[in-house]
């Protein structure tokens, strides 16, 4: 093995780097810290709240007056919420609560700190994944579909007819006439719900592989009488349609297959002549070098060694990762058969790329 060069110790770069090291310490607390705030309503509550003791706000949430404190006095250190000593009070901003409640929708970053403690649980199974090889099995993840379905109501959900659906010519139209439309990869199907009830004389299906989260949208729509959606558990790599579908999309979801190329030319094959992918993906380029920059980039490759790549290789898959790119991504579309691709951006979604393949 080649011998390392020894060079000269810059003693200001270290001590610059054990500085940042220290940040970084004390923000992945705070994202801790940020996912039970979240969960517990505190953030929510505070929002309405005026400057209050942490016995009030104990006493108004109905939470355990110890935990409270701590947790408060872990997001004054950081910042988030204000102390006022003179009469021991805590008040959050609401410059702040633009960021961190559910009524901040699409803004609520504080409900994507939850996938920090559902990652970091398969910790251990990672570790050992790097020593055997292999992944780790989507039922390891607690929580994931439930975290994943508040992350869709931001990125997807709330823009979906106003913003995502129109970046598709004439689609509105053809939805409000009545196609047939399928997406793949549905989780609890919260998108497609929005979809059968504003366009009701189009036809919907949802397929998940995941009978958990098929069984939670079947059990929605029937509650909302949505009798033009459909439900499946189905493979996506298994997708044996033929020229079925005017539409179909992908929200999120193709990164994580075991076998992508399978899919994409599967749904390739499901389309009808004139019919349309819609597909959401990561937005970040195939090369890290040009992701240096990107304002999630560290986030997206955690996340993607820790469940994407992983639940992938798990089903011995071939593991994309949620960094595959905007590269690999038109390659893969373009080798399973599509020949015209769009790629378009919204503002209220800074994470994805919308790509429009026929």
């Amino acid at each position: 093995m080649q011998q390392r060069v020894l060079e000269s110790f810059d003693q200001s770069k270290a001590e610059a780097f054990a500085g940042d090291l220290m940040n970084t310490l004390n923000s992945a607390a705070t994202g801790l810290m940020i996912s039970i705030g979240h969960r517990t309503g505190l953030f929510d509550y505070l929002a309405k709240s005026p400057a209050s003791t942490y016995e009030e706000i104990a006493r108004k949430t109905g939470l355990q007056e110890r935990y409270v404190r701590e947790w408060l006095n872990a997001m004054v250190t950081s910042k988030i919420i204000e102390y006022r000593p003179l009469n021991k009070t805590y008040y959050f901003p609401d410059e702040h609560a633009a960021f961190l409640t559910r009524a901040a929708v699409p803004n609520n970053l504080a409900a994507t700190f939850q996938f920090l403690p559902i990652l970091g649980s398969v910790e251990d199974e990672i570790v050992k994944c790097f020593r055997e090889g292999g992944g780790v099995p989507y039922s390891s993840y607690p929580r994931f579909h439930e975290v994943m379905m508040e992350e869709s109501n931001m990125t997807v959900v709330f823009g979906l007819i106003d913003a995502i659906l129109p970046l598709v010519p004439g689609l509105i139209d053809k939805l409000q006439a009545g196609i047939t439309a399928v997406d793949i990869g549905c989780g609890r199907g919260r998108a497609l719900s929005l979809m059968a009830k504003t366009f009701p004389k189009s036809t919907f299906y949802g397929f998940d592989f995941s009978k958990e989260a098929i069984a939670d949208a079947t059990a929605e729509a029937k509650k909302n009488g949505l009798t033009n959606l459909h439900f499946e558990v189905r493979d996506a790599a298994k997708l044996e349609d033929h020229k079925r579908f005017d539409l179909i999309t992908a929200f999120d979801a193709i990164h994580d297959q075991a076998q992508p190329r399978k899919v994409l030319k599967g749904i390739f094959n499901a389309l009808k002549d004139d019919g349309v992918f819609l597909m959401q993906d990561i937005r970040t380029s195939s090369h890290v070098h040009q992701n240096l920059d990107h304002p999630m980039g560290t986030f997206i490759y955690a996340v993607s060694c820790l469940h994407c790549m992983t639940v992938s290789l798990a089903n011995d898959g071939e593991g994309l990762g949620a960094a595959w790119g905007e590269e690999q991504a038109n390659e893969l579309l373009n080798e399973a058969g599509f020949s015209r691709i769009e790629v378009k951006q919204l503002e209220h979604d800074i994470m994805n790329n919308y790509y429009i393949a026929r």
